[in-house]
């Protein structure tokens, strides 16, 4: 949530920043202001009602001490008159602030001057290439050929036991997954992040503080019974531990890991593009995540991305890295890079990972500060990204790397998935 001291003090910036991420109703901005000079209004309207009944009581008692009854009791009277003026006073601040807080989070996250202006993904900006785009030998297959023809990954099964969208991994699909989970969970360890298995649900308050509600609740899966929801991604559990706490600059930076199986609707998702393991309502997926010195925040980044494409050169797998445009980004990000792995069977590009800096957008929902040199209490700036996605590496990686004798894995996963090849 955008802090109501940076919209009233850069109005006109905060407007033409929205508008890079193509963010349409710039009005809400200005109804934001008005409702925040109302609550002032109001708010001193209170004050100023309990600075008269305070001063006034303690007349009173001055009066009584003095023997003169007959003025306290009249001054008792205007006490009470200023108290039966106070309660509607107080509805309306009540209302007000009500009001003003649901349009705040209706503001998406500022993009950074660093975000280039754009409406869709043609826009975003290649930031550079990794790794060798593989010449696959002749009779090559996509992903969803290959795994009915090794039996790894059952889809008919899942739809079955749950419907369409939820793969049943099978044998050596399994094992595969259960490799590249703790492939990956290792190789951010070694980085210095702390690993964590948090709860695969979450109530409320913790969907709101990163942004999930009110902005993505259609994608999520909801139990009303519960008031609970199920996670799109890890993010969600891990940068909650820290709500509502004030952490000692000493502490920073935080860095966190996390497996989690993760569950999106993915409402109005069809076509050729999501056919296989392109998109799918249930995987599995590692991230990671930073609370961090705001000063220090965009090092942050740049030490994120330098990680994950670390990962992918260890798999061995042709990528490239976008920096997304302002309208290709999500609600709570203010930077964006996007990690893709080409495909050689589809020929296409597969995004495998993003990595956010959300600045100050997340933390002042959830409160998260820390106190500085000074003494002042500051809001610590989150980051996260996928370290990696399953669905498409394991796509990609099935894609790429199939010979006429099989699926030949990267030398990184031998020791951990305990062969070389699918076949």
């Amino acid at each position: 949530m955008l802090q109501l001291q940076t919209i009233r003090q850069n109005a006109d910036q905060v407007k033409e920043r929205l508008g890079v991420k193509n963010f349409r109703d710039i009005g809400l901005v200005d109804e934001i202001l008005q409702l925040d000079d109302q609550r002032k209004k109001l708010q001193l309207e209170s004050d100023n009602i309990l600075s008269g009944i305070n001063t006034a009581s303690k007349q009173i008692g001055q009066l009584m001490a003095k023997g003169q009854k007959d003025d306290a009791e009249k001054m008792k009277q205007d006490v009470t008159v200023l108290k039966s003026s106070l309660q509607p006073v107080a509805d309306q601040l009540a209302e007000t602030e009500t009001q003003l807080n649901a349009k705040l989070v209706l503001l998406p996250n500022l993009p950074s001057v660093q975000v280039p202006e754009g409406k869709t993904p043609a826009d975003n900006v290649v930031v550079r290439e990794g790794g060798t785009i593989p010449q696959l030998p002749a009779g090559s297959v996509p992903h969803w050929d290959l795994i009915k023809k090794y039996d790894i990954i059952d889809f008919e099964t899942g739809a079955k036991i749950t419907g369409s969208g939820f793969p049943l991994y099978k044998g050596k699909g399994a094992r595969l997954q259960r490799a590249l989970i703790q492939y990956f969970l290792d190789f951010n360890v070694a980085a210095g992040y702390t690993e964590y298995l948090p709860p695969f649900m979450v109530n409320e308050a913790t969907a709101y503080g990163t942004g999930q509600l009110p902005d993505k609740e259609g994608q999520m899966y909801y139990m009303p019974a519960d008031n609970f929801y199920m996670i799109p991604t890890a993010e969600v559990p891990v940068t909650n531990i820290y709500r509502d706490e004030i952490l000692k600059e000493a502490e920073l930076p935080i860095r966190m890991t996390a497996y989690s199986p993760c569950f999106r609707r993915e409402a109005g998702s069809f076509g050729k593009d999501v056919r296989g393991l392109n998109r799918v309502h249930q995987f599995d997926k590692i991230e990671l995540v930073q609370l961090v010195d705001p000063a220090k925040s965009y090092d942050a980044l740049e030490e994120m991305v330098l990680h994950v494409e670390r990962l992918l050169n260890s798999l061995n797998l042709p990528y490239r890295i976008l920096r997304l445009c302002g309208g290709d980004m999500s609600f709570a990000s203010a930077l964006t890079y996007d990690f893709e792995v080409f495909s050689a069977a589809q020929e296409k590009w597969l995004e495998v990972s993003s990595v956010s800096n959300f600045e100050a957008f997340q933390t002042n929902r959830m409160k998260i500060r820390y106190k500085d040199a000074n003494g002042k209490m500051q809001l610590v700036h989150s980051l996260n990204g996928s370290s990696l996605a399953l669905p498409r590496i394991v796509a990609c990686i099935l894609e790429n790397f199939q010979t006429a004798e099989g699926v030949k894995l990267p030398a990184a996963l031998h020791s951990y998935v305990g062969m070389e090849i699918i076949n």
